[in-house]
């Protein structure tokens, strides 16, 4: 078994995404007109369907949908791990998106927060030359034991790891100086605008990204219309502008940056280079419904 190849492993979830979106706002005791799809999602699946094809995923879903789950990721290239829970369903997101775009989560974590290190083999590892692990990990006691684990194994052969810390809201539950410590390893931290500030301390986004970075390892923040930065070593190293689009529901956004990101940097791009393939990513994902845009 070796790592050091060309490849992406994933780690984390898939999830049934239900995309409510409303042109009016919500209504209080009746009916709010909206067009909803039920679609394949998850942050981990998300970022791995972006980075694909060459990339793995190991999550964990329910025997509900988990042959659709595999079907879809399949079809765009993922090599899908699912272990199939007989218990607990595969997780839900309501996604209620509005007029503009943003959306507000409400979210049934289901099979996913069962994923741990039974669900582990290092023959994941196989070919790997990146491992990414989905922030959402972390705020179930299995799957930080499970993260724990693969960073050891990743580490052991000399593999960079990076961690999306997924939700601001599920941050503040856990805490953040315990979700830093459990991070501490981690060369590369990719928050977004709202999550950096927690994390840090402070709103300004260059600044949250240059604290933060001083702990070690290189983070990226994501700014939505705003684009990215990068920062190493106390210092802001890279900005790069957001791509111009048209969007209609941000759901997945982030997770595409991510693929798009982690893609390119395992094909050699520099920081700005791999900067901008994560914001074209992204722009395309705020462009369809659900976080999954069409591959090019």
């Amino acid at each position: 078994m070796s790592g050091a190849g060309r490849g992406l492993l994933v780690v984390g979830d898939v999830v049934t995404d239900v995309v409510a979106r409303h042109a009016e706002p919500l209504a209080a005791d009746t009916d709010t007109a909206a067009r909803i799809a039920v679609l394949p999602g998850g942050a981990g699946a998300n970022v791995a369907y972006r980075g694909a094809p060459g990339v793995r995923l190991l999550a964990r879903a329910g025997a509900d949908s988990a042959d659709w789950h595999r079907a879809a990721l399949t079809a765009a290239g993922v090599e899908a791990a699912l272990r199939v829970d007989g218990e607990r369903p595969t997780a839900v997101v309501i996604a209620l998106v509005g007029a503009d775009a943003e959306r507000t989560l409400v979210t049934d974590s289901g099979a996913a927060f069962r994923l741990g290190p039974a669900d582990w083999d290092e023959a994941l590892l196989d070919g790997v030359g990146h491992v990414h692990l989905s922030g959402y990990l972390f705020f179930c006691e299995p799957g930080r034991e499970l993260a724990a684990v693969v960073g050891k194994a990743a580490r052991a052969l000399g593999l960079p790891v990076s961690v999306d810390p997924a939700s601001a809201g599920f941050l503040r539950g856990l805490g953040v100086p315990r979700f830093l410590d459990l991070v501490s390893d981690a060369d590369l931290l990719l928050p977004n605008e709202a999550e950096a500030a927690l994390l840090s301390g402070t709103a300004e986004p260059a600044a949250a990204a240059a604290r933060l970075s001083r702990c070690g390892g290189t983070v990226v923040v994501t700014l939505g219309a705003g684009g990215a930065l990068a920062a190493h070593g106390g210092r802001v190293t890279a900005r790069t502008p957001a791509v111009a689009a048209t969007a209609v529901d941000s759901t997945g956004a982030g997770d595409a940056f991510t693929g798009g990101l982690l893609a390119a940097r395992l094909a050699g791009a520099d920081p700005a280079a791999a900067l901008a393939a994560g914001c074209a990513a992204g722009a395309a994902a705020v462009e369809v419904v659900g976080g999954r845009p069409r591959l090019p």
